[in-house]
């Protein structure tokens, strides 16, 4: 049987969809398998083969040679099976082409919505695998229409979707408009591909500042984290391999047009650019700037930071609506607390009155354990006797004798274990939506806790000038 369109259909799609011709093929002898089993039994065992030649499909039944025929879907009697082949013999399995298989209107319908359903899955899978690869790039595309706040997308061979909370606040795109983001991500769903944009994401800022810091491309300056409160204000910390150059002043550019390029793809979203550093307490005041800060105490082991400043920097550190606060906790990606000095020695009061709640710890003893960042009786009670020797320059009963009075109360319940925290303390956390090279292995971090403790002791010789009454 011929069929003159299906070579004309498997060249189009080839060309106009670039569709592997082998995959048409395939798809088209799925489909009158399908339909010949529909035809002339399911119980049959057939095969199709598309015969590139003369343009046919060619449909083959294989039937069991027997002696005598009982089912004649599935089985041949042996005389008319040597007629085909005359070597042949009884038990072995012989293909019969159907010569005119006589397929309805109904039949070859069927055949063509399954040729075009094997066409769409495979075009889809050609989709998914183009975009696929170039997830966390910039793409470019052609605003066509809004589908509930969401705006569709061309991207020429598909269509991707920039959510409404993908959407700078205050953007109003119209059809035709052409619109800059960054890819997400590309899922697999029912209905095909989904491409997903952003262009809320502290990743669409770095890569605009890609394309316009050459020093960035080529290596010699690297974006180490970035944050982001869309349409408002953003931050990122830069660092240059070649001492030579300013990270800060390249990504400006002159006269601060390489960031004014940024800022208008952004709709005026204000950039700040510090200065990244391993030294985590520099670090934190570039990453609180404008503010000036008098003082950071850093608590490791919970990944947090006090932030000291005059009651006049108190405002600027915080930001309009904790906006600065919260920027550099995710820049640095630790939790910061901000406090003036006057809050400060009010905690600092507090934590020595919660410590001398336990027996035998003078004023003296409280402050020095205050200063020394043991800030409650919770904290006191997981030193050692040691700890307690070396601290306070008592001797080890005397060491013992307070941490079993502590424990005691503890367990007596006649003592509170923490300060409660203050309802004006202003404080931030939030994990970096980016950051490079942030993640370093074991022997930098325990670098770093070096520097903290360094930071640390700098910190608790300027708090032992506060006079705690």
């Amino acid at each position: 049987m011929s069929f003159s369109e299906i070579g004309k259909v498997i060249e189009t799609l080839g060309k106009d969809r670039g569709i592997d011709k082998q995959i048409v093929i395939k798809a088209i002898e799925q489909a009158f398998l399908v339909t010949a089993r529909k035809k002339y039994g399911i119980q049959g065992e057939y095969e199709t083969r598309y015969n590139e030649e003369d343009g046919d499909i060619e449909i083959y039944q294989y039937k069991n040679v027997v002696e005598k025929v009982r089912d004649d879907i599935i089985e041949i009697e042996v005389s008319k099976a040597k007629e085909l082949d005359e070597d042949v013999e009884i038990g072995d399995q012989l293909g019969v082409r159907i010569e005119n298989p006589n397929f309805t209107r109904v039949d070859v319908q069927t055949a063509r919505q399954i040729i075009f359903q094997k066409v769409r899955d495979a075009e889809r899978e050609i989709l998914f695998s183009e975009f696929k690869h170039r997830e966390g790039e910039l793409i470019t595309g052609i605003a066509r229409r809004y589908e509930r706040g969401n705006i569709i997308v061309d991207l020429g061979k598909a269509d991707a979707i920039l959510s409404k909370r993908e959407i700078i606040p205050g953007e109003n795109f119209k059809p035709g408009d052409r619109i800059q983001a960054f890819l997400t991500e590309v899922v697999m769903t029912n209905r095909g591909p989904e491409i997903r944009l952003s262009r809320t994401s502290p990743m669409f800022l770095v890569k605009l500042f890609e394309i316009e810091v050459p020093e960035i491309q080529d290596g010699t300056i690297e974006i180490k984290s970035a944050a982001r409160e869309p349409g408002q204000r953003a931050k990122i910390a830069v660092i240059s391999t070649d001492k030579e150059i300013d990270p800060v002043g390249a990504c400006v550019g002159m006269k601060g047009s390489r960031v004014q390029n940024v800022v208008n793809e952004l709709q005026g979203e204000k950039i700040d650019i510090v200065k990244w550093s391993e030294e985590i307490e520099g670090f934190s005041r570039a990453a609180l700037a404008p503010a000036d800060i008098s003082n950071i105490m850093l608590d490791n082991e919970n990944n947090s930071m006090d932030v000291i400043v005059e009651e006049d920097q108190l405002s600027l550190a915080i930001g309009r609506r904790g906006q600065n606060v919260r920027l550099a906790a995710m820049l640095t990606g630790l939790r910061i607390n901000i406090l003036s000095k006057s809050k400060l020695q009010e905690k600092f009061k507090k934590a020595t009155e919660n410590l001398l709640q336990v027996e035998g710890v003078t004023e003296a003893w409280s402050q020095v354990l205050v200063q020394e960042g043991i800030m409650s009786v919770g904290d006191l009670s997981g030193m050692k006797n040691q700890d307690l020797v070396e601290l306070l320059g008592v001797e080890e009963s005397e060491a013992e004798a307070i941490l079993k009075s502590t424990l005691k109360a503890i367990e007596e319940g006649s003592i509170e274990l923490a300060v409660e925290e203050d309802e004006d303390l202003v404080s931030a956390s939030a994990v970096p939506a980016y950051k490079g090279l942030l993640e370093s292995g074991a022997e930098e971090e325990k670098a770093g806790k070096d520097k903290f403790s360094d930071a640390e002791k700098r910190l608790r010789e300027e708090l032992a000038a506060f006079k705690i009454k």
